[in-house]
């Protein structure tokens, strides 16, 4: 056989094994971009809080997310950088609903609202996916909150109690130590057994690079997540940034663990999402905000839970905070937000400034759950605490005018400023369930009514210090017995008289 006649049989070969297969993909056009949103049309069939792949004229790919489903186009959310986006360029849908990586490599590190790192320690390495939106467990799977989370704030754990799967809003102005209570709760749970995952909404870089470098300090990074969407990134990262987290968290619940997340704050990511619902046209109701506005935080502070036994046993316990305005709580945000949580940590600007810190107003702070979170041996100690405060406050201001009082009053007077001065606690200096029952059997038993008010912070440190010196017995009994027996309670007084002796 000639070569001509190979070649044409090699021809008619491939001739008669051609076969013609189409293929038919729905892809949509860009109609218009700006301010991180872009509208396509063409995307018929794409699901609510789908990804969306757009290829710029550049040559890269540009995520989005479907979140406006219209009759004639679809309102897109951008994450990456917008403005490589043109009109007419092609978006593919991807059929994903929008899930991020979770696993246990997360501890320790930083990552973006799509839990991308950005610490620059590398990749995280993540052989599982959760869905970013998820419907909150139901009541059956459920158990009531009464396991203790100890934030180390005399105050808090006295009188304002948080358990494990609670939901508890820490509210006040700007500058009044929120962030603060929050950290301070994180560095408390060292050898607790607790994961934590931080959220910094619309935060400065800088601010939150200085909370990652006191977490590292006091080895509290190990067990613990930043998800930072900064001030200078796109709002549908600050939007998407708590849902992120609180997916990275059910994954710990999921597995029997116990979870601390901490939104920081609430207030940015409704601005956040008050930017993207009027860019993408949804009608504007009060202060601007669109109508689910209520809907956006519920649906995300409702996956808090405490879960039964045969669901695990994890938790998921929320922290969120909102920033008011000259201390207004009846304004639309705080009071949404209230009305989800389980209790609020109301901080003061006034006490904040006359240097009672934390500034915590116990009157207009409560917690929901009460005293089943707490351990019995403060729950003894703290039960009228609350009241002498708030019966010290009628008092002061009484005793303001300058009228003679009796002796029981002015007792109750001097009994009230110390128990100002043993509320005051620094930052960074969360005292253990031993260290303030201590403190508090003094106060309450009235082993501190003699001594003088300005000296009552270095009188509380020397007994701390000469406790854990001299009576470590004593220490250890609280810490494991987590109540106050005769036996341990006649000891403590013993300890307590000793030292009082000796100054």
């Amino acid at each position: 056989m000639s070569n001509a006649q190979r070649v044409i049989e090699k021809m008619k070969e491939g001739i008669s094994s051609f076969s013609r297969e189409q293929a038919a993909e729905k892809i949509g056009t860009v109609l218009e971009v700006g301010d991180g949103i872009a509208k396509i049309a063409g995307l018929d069939d794409i699901a609510a809080s789908e990804i969306i792949l757009i290829e710029t004229s550049s040559g890269t790919e540009v995520t989005g997310l479907a979140l406006n489903l219209e009759e004639d186009q679809t309102g897109v959310v951008i994450f990456g950088d917008y403005k490589e986006i043109r009109e007419g360029d092609v978006a593919r849908p991807t059929g994903r609903i929008l899930s991020v990586p979770v696993g246990d490599s997360f501890n320790g590190r930083v990552v973006d609202a799509l839990l991308v790192p950005v610490d620059g320690k590398g990749d995280v390495a993540s052989s599982e996916t959760y869905m970013v939106e998820k419907i909150a467990p139901g009541v059956i799977t459920r158990e009531p909150v009464g396991v203790p989370m100890q934030t180390g704030i005399k105050a808090i754990d006295s009188m304002i109690p948080i358990g494990r799967g609670q939901r508890e809003l820490i509210i006040g102005d700007r500058q009044t130590g929120k962030t603060a209570v929050a950290i301070d709760t994180i560095l408390n749970q060292a050898g607790q057994n607790m994961k934590f995952i931080y959220v910094a909404i619309g935060q400065r870089e800088a601010k939150i690079r200085k909370i990652v470098a006191q977490l590292e300090e006091h080895g509290a990074m190990e067990y613990t997540t930043v998800v930072l969407a900064g001030a200078s990134d796109p709002a549908a990262m600050s939007y998407l940034a708590p849902y992120s987290a609180t997916a990275l968290g059910e994954y710990f619940m999921a597995k029997g663990e116990d979870v601390l997340v901490v939104y920081d704050d609430l207030s940015k990511h409704a601005q956040a999402y008050r930017q993207m619902s009027l860019l993408l046209k949804r009608p504007p109701g009060r202060e601007a905000y669109p109508g689910d506005v209520f809907y956006l935080h519920s649906r995300l502070l409702e996956r808090s839970a405490r879960l039964n036994k045969e669901n695990g046993g994890g938790s998921l316990t929320a922290l969120p905070i909102i920033e008011t305005q000259s201390g207004d709580v009846s304004a639309y945000i705080p009071t949404n937000v209230i009305s989800i949580t389980d209790g609020q940590i109301y901080l003061e600007a006034d006490l904040f400034y006359k240097g009672i810190r934390p500034a915590i107003n116990a009157g207009l702070s409560v917690s929901r759950v009460g005293s089943s979170a707490q351990t019995k041996a403060i729950k003894k100690l703290s039960g009228t605490l609350r009241l002498d405060l708030a019966q010290y406050r009628e008092l002061e201001a009484f005793a303001a005018f300058g009228s003679d009082v009796d002796d029981e009053t002015r007792a109750r007077l001097e009994r009230g400023k110390r128990t100002i001065e043993v509320l005051k606690q620094g930052q960074y200096e969360p005292l253990t369930i031993a260290g303030q029952v201590v403190i508090m059997y003094a106060l309450t038993n009235g082993l501190l009514d003699d001594v003088e008010e300005e000296k009552v912070e270095e009188w509380e440190s020397g007994l701390h210090t000469y406790m854990e010196s001299s009576h470590k017995e004593i220490i250890e009994g609280i810490m494991q017995k987590k109540e106050l027996d005769e036996e341990l309670e006649a000891q403590l007084k013993k300890a307590i008289e000793e030292y009082k002796e000796m100054n």
